[in-house]
């Protein structure tokens, strides 16, 4: 896989170009609050300013999270209102679909059925901020079985009824135990927790929403990984306002016991890592990274791949949790 099928460049950067602009508009003058690492609550180190907003990475457990933060209200209004939302919700979705159906969701519904045959067999699958519900419409397909969508956007959620989806249209704060089906459940979320403005808020939610022995899966972005820790501030992944927080297979863990969650297993199953380092040779910070990216084969570059994504150095991170 390619980031060019997944992420096209031009229309990637239209997103960011627009987002910028959105940062004047919604935040600008806002005020902001200096917070301790959502990880461990450590002291964080003053990294780099993108885009207006300050980075820290936390010296104890690597997380890079984004402090002063606004308050929420401000992230409230932005993903309602904003020109880079919607840009995203419409036009960039819209244009990479059937590419990232392919090469994202349906390998994804294959990992979380691996990964639930495991550790919640014949559980319901709840999706938090299913979006379109293509997850949804997936994992139907290879397994039989519905999936509910929690999903507060009313467009979005139109857009799961009329594929015949099971969706409940409220903020996962205001969703309750009667909303859910009665069969054990697990919980999933993709691509969310970096959006978060309380990770840790998030989990205690999910967490009240679970029954002892149930199970939570999701992905969200690694900060250790290679290529964010090879570009850094340059990284597109690092994209505030949209990504606050990028926790790390180790920082995770600390979290997940702060908030009583048990940890089964964090794996980094990504496949883009080396493509996004070669799309962007120029801005990499680390000379052998740099080098090795400009003349190593494709062979070459495939079994580092491999090997980052083995040994948990990738930057896309899959946590699996289980409520005691």
């Amino acid at each position: 896989m390619k980031e060019e099928e997944i992420r096209p460049e031009k229309i990637f950067d239209e997103y960011l170009r627009l987002a910028k602009i959105d940062v004047e508009i919604f935040f600008k003058g806002v005020y902001s609050q200096d917070i301790p690492c959502p990880a461990c609550d450590g002291d964080g180190k003053h990294e780099f300013i993108k885009s207006g907003f300050s980075y820290s990475c936390c010296p104890n457990c690597n997380t890079l999270y984004v402090s002063p933060r606004p308050e929420n209200r401000a992230f409230e209004k932005y993903y309602t209102k904003a020109a880079s939302v919607e840009y995203w919700a419409t036009t960039f979705y819209r244009l990479t679909s059937d590419a990232r159906r392919e090469k994202l969701w349906k390998p994804k519904a294959r990992m979380i059925q691996s990964v639930t045959a495991q550790y919640a067999k014949d559980a319901t699958i709840i999706d938090i901020g299913g979006g379109y519900g293509i997850f949804a419409e997936e994992m139907k397909m290879l397994t039989g079985a519905p999936v509910t969508v929690i999903e507060p956007s009313p467009y979005l959620s139109e857009s799961c009824r009329e594929r015949g989806i099971p969706v409940i249209e409220k903020f996962l704060e205001d969703v309750n135990k009667n909303d859910l089906p009665k069969e054990k459940k697990v919980f999933v979320s993709f691509e969310l927790f970096e959006h978060l403005h309380d990770p840790g808020l998030f989990l205690r939610r999910v967490s009240e929403l679970m029954r002892s022995g149930e199970v939570c899966i999701f992905t969200t972005l690694s900060g250790s990984g290679i290529d964010i820790q090879g570009l850094w501030e340059d990284s597109k992944s690092v994209s505030p306002p949209h990504h606050l927080n990028f926790f790390n297979p180790h920082s995770i863990k600390i979290l997940l016991s702060k908030v009583g969650l048990d940890c089964l297993k964090v794996t980094t199953p990504g496949k883009l890592d080396i493509d996004i380092l070669n799309n962007s040779c120029n801005l990499i910070k680390d000379r052998f990274l740099k080098t090795f990216i400009m003349y190593a084969t494709d062979e070459e570059k495939a079994k580092w791949q491999e090997m980052i994504s083995e040994t948990g150095w990738s930057s896309h991170m899959m946590v699996v949790c289980q409520k005691p």
